[in-house]
């Protein structure tokens, strides 16, 4: 992959974005754009929504009051920061005249346009955005189910999940071994198993200095690999091991009382396991028909528009976005586009071909830091990445040190244009 300065992908995110500092348009008569899931998309597009219209009527059903990131949910695991820290709310939103509803969606009326909400009222719209994450598909995994969660945590949802296993990681014994599963692509953030091995040894090599982390992962290779292994070799020599799918890494199933799970080459056994499973678009996607036989949801990648309703707009984790990843980046950059293509067609326009961005950083260790940043564009071979790379290996620890230091500046910048 081509090496892209940092210099060289602000401006060409800059460039990307530009077209948000439009002056505000307005209808004639007021439209309803209902945005369904307040995360990293749902919120964004929400707050451009109205920042691109002050008179559109924008509402936000989110089921929470309070977001808590996967982003920095590892730093969490490794002690480097607080869940109050990552946990967000949505006074900011409503500030920007974003109408919030905190509820469920518990069914989408496409031909009626109108969502049902768990509140039992009925919530018109003329344009509607998906933004509903992922639901972790338990019954790809056999032995793996919600009760099983409750032993072996995938802490794939920050919250809850994120601190039980936690806490399991404080109670286990000093020289016990963490193992963790790793499931095929596609999935939500590719490089997060990664961080969470790198960010769990730091915690083990300051509290538990004579455990392991052995892990058991579906694929052969994995997002930003030499850099992670570069880093495990400088950070925690001979703590973790990682195998891929053909060495045994593929787990058939896993036996949440036994603690252990199967491999083709026999058991394992763990004194925490944390088992990220198989993925799917968000239930609500699925049930309103917006996903196809892959469980995910196919989107025109000019607008993000549903391939399945002309009205409906789906963004992030649950869209099929061809080479963007499932990063929270990703569904930010996605946001803006089909908030700009919504404005455009409300006003009978050809909404503009989008240039979409993604950047991700991750933590090895508390002063290492690794990125990765790529340009997309629409092609004639789909959404493509069309200029980006990955930050050299064999860079010296000032160099990493900035990384980590550019990663809380990322957080920081991407929370506030999502929350305000």
């Amino acid at each position: 992959m081509k090496r892209i300065s940092r210099r060289s992908f602000t401006a060409m995110a800059s460039a990307a974005g530009a077209v948000l500092a439009m002056p505000n348009l307005a209808f004639g008569a007021q439209a309803r754009v209902a945005v369904v899931g307040g995360g990293f998309g749902g919120a964004a597009a929400a707050r451009y929504l109205k920042r691109l219209d002050k008179q559109l009527a924008v509402t936000l059903v989110e089921a929470s009051r309070k977001f808590v990131t996967c982003p920095f949910s590892n730093l969490v695991l490794g002690g480097l920061r607080p869940i109050e820290e990552i946990t967000h709310g949505y006074e900011g939103l409503a500030k920007d005249g974003v109408r919030v509803i905190h509820a469920t969606v518990q069914g989408i009326d496409t031909g009626a346009k109108r969502l049902s909400l768990s509140s039992g009222s009925l919530l018109p719209y003329d344009k509607l955005v998906l933004s509903p994450g992922i639901d972790l598909n338990f019954g790809a995994l056999p032995g793996y189910d919600r009760t099983a969660a409750e032993k072996m945590p995938h802490a794939w949802k920050a919250g809850a999940q994120t601190l039980l296993l936690k806490r399991q990681l404080e109670a286990m014994p000093n020289g016990g071994t963490v193992l963790m599963v790793c499931p095929d692509n596609p999935y939500r953030c590719p490089p997060g198993p990664y961080e969470r091995a790198s960010m769990i040894a730091h915690f083990l090599k300051t509290r538990k200095p004579r455990s392991k982390i052995l892990i058991l992962d579906a694929k052969e290779n994995f997002s930003k690999q030499a850099l992670f292994q570069e880093g495990w070799q400088a950070n925690y020599p001979g703590m973790i091991d990682w195998l891929p799918g053909k060495a045994g890494g593929k787990v058939a199933s896993v036996d949440a009382k036994a603690m252990t799970v199967k491999t083709e080459f026999g058991e394992q056994k763990g004194a925490v396991i944390n088992v990220i499973p198989p993925q799917m678009a968000g239930e609500i996607a699925r049930a309103a028909g917006f996903a196809n036989d892959t469980g995910w949801c196919p989107v025109d990648f000019e607008t993000f528009q549903s391939k399945m309703n002309p009205d409906a707009y789906v963004i992030g984790d649950a869209s099929i976005a061809g080479q963007m990843p499932k990063s929270g980046f990703s569904a930010n950059s996605q946001a803006k586009v089909a908030a700009l293509a919504i404005i455009a067609v409300l006003n009978s326009r050809k909404p503009a071909s989008p240039a979409l961005a993604n950047t991700c950083y991750s933590l090895v260790a508390p002063n290492y830091g690794i990125s990765v940043a790529n340009v997309y564009r629409v092609t004639d071979k789909g959404l493509v990445s069309v200029e980006g790379g990955v930050s050299p290996t064999g860079a010296p620890p000032d160099f990493r040190n900035r990384e980590a230091i550019f990663a809380e500046g990322w957080y920081a910048s991407i929370t506030r244009d999502m929350f305000g």
